[in-house]
């Protein structure tokens, strides 16, 4: 087979990951190439998020998500501020708003310190009421350390980053066949309407929602290294009214999520959200991503456990996100798979699956851990 172009290496997806990636890569000397299938870069998962900057409390001790989280987190602040990127470290309440919740908030601050995070300082009804005069809890957890940014600033600066080192962004460029060959992987790639066949010797597949399709597409690489896809949809509520809250407010954690949570953006607006809503599809070019007219009803119940105040007439439906699940309702929080040679024995390949939540804060250390995978093979 014949190549039009050929590259060191190719990451396929713009998203924040992706474009972390593929910065990493050529800031290490790595020429690099970026396909994004989208018109514009971090459109899906990316741009559909609560964007914010994770401090690493939930996730099980020994975990990707632990480790690539507390050490992202550190990354992105540093990043943040070399950068004069739009950032907020304003810390974040999670709220039990039942007396045999305690529990839950106990464990909690146990599975934080096993990850390192040490930070969290425990509240009683007073002290929350101090910080957070409308909100209604038995008890608390502050974590300091827990902020948000702008998202989409972020991966300019990524981009940015990545261009300077060298690395060249393509978009509307859709991945449709890979086959290695002679230790060159061969991408069909198809872009404003004309079909490409491009060799690298480096593949990094950072696509996202459709990272297991894309997988499912490299020959020879085994079924068993393409996951299912789970698609978990979360809808967003805005708040109507202005926000009297200064810190991300968030319930005891809940099967597949966090919780109808309180964020605020740059601006101080608020958003809750998101819930978890298993979709009956496989297939992310399916995806609706329309809010329900019904969320404002659904969430004001929800809400209210924490902020009694609330009513359905202070929201309107916002935007949805749909995090790309690997475990489905068997295994709603599985780990990040970041997977290279050693697992599926292809050289060169790197596959990134279930980079959900917290993608966005572990994406500085994804890419370091994915530049030091392809360093050492």
């Amino acid at each position: 087979m014949s190549t039009d172009f050929s590259t060191e290496a190719v990451v396929v997806g713009a998203g924040v990951v992706g474009l972390a990636v593929a910065r990493a890569l050529a800031q290490s000397g790595r020429e690099v190439l970026i396909l994004e299938k989208n018109a514009r870069i971090g459109e899906e998962t990316s741009a559909r998020n609560s964007e914010v900057i994770h401090a690493g409390i939930y996730y099980p001790k020994g975990s990707l998500k632990a480790k690539l989280c507390v050490e992202g987190r550190d990354r992105l602040y540093a990043f943040c501020e070399s950068h004069n990127l739009p950032h907020k470290r304003l810390g974040k309440l999670i709220v039990a708003t039942k007396p045999d919740q305690d529990q839950d908030l106990a464990a909690i601050r146990r599975k934080a310190a096993d990850n390192g995070v040490t930070d969290l300082q425990p509240l009683n009804k007073a002290q929350i009421a101090a910080l957070e005069p409308e909100l209604t809890a038995t008890g608390g957890l502050l974590s300091p350390s827990t902020g948000i940014i702008d998202s989409h600033a972020y991966m300019l600066a990524l981009l940015g980053d990545a261009e300077a080192a060298g690395a060249s962004l393509v978009r509307s460029a859709e991945v449709t066949s890979v086959a290695l060959q002679n230790g060159s992987y061969r991408l069909t790639v198809c872009n404003a309407g004309e079909t490409t066949t491009l060799g690298a010797t480096l593949l990094v597949n950072c696509a996202g929602l459709w990272a297991p399709r894309l997988a499912g597409l490299i020959e020879p690489l085994a079924s068993i290294h393409a996951p299912p896809t789970f698609l978990a949809k979360g809808n967003y509520a805005t708040l109507n009214i202005r926000c009297p809250f200064r810190h991300l407010v968030y319930p005891v954690p809940e099967a597949g999520g966090l919780g109808v949570h309180l964020t605020l953006d740059m601006s101080g607006a608020a958003r809750f959200g998101p819930d978890v809503e298993w979709l009956q599809i496989d297939d992310p070019g399916l995806i609706d991503y329309a809010v329900s007219q019904t969320v404002p009803t659904r969430f004001a119940s929800r809400i209210a456990a924490y902020w009694p105040r609330i009513t359905e007439e202070m929201l309107s439906p916002g935007y949805s996100g749909v995090r790309p699940k690997i475990g489905g309702l068997q295994d709603p929080n599985a780990d990040f798979r970041i997977e290279g040679p050693a697992t599926h024995g292809l050289n060169g390949l790197i596959n990134l699956f279930g980079i959900e939540s917290p993608g966005l804060t572990a994406s500085l250390a994804i890419a370091a851990t994915v530049e030091g995978m392809l360093r050492s093979a």
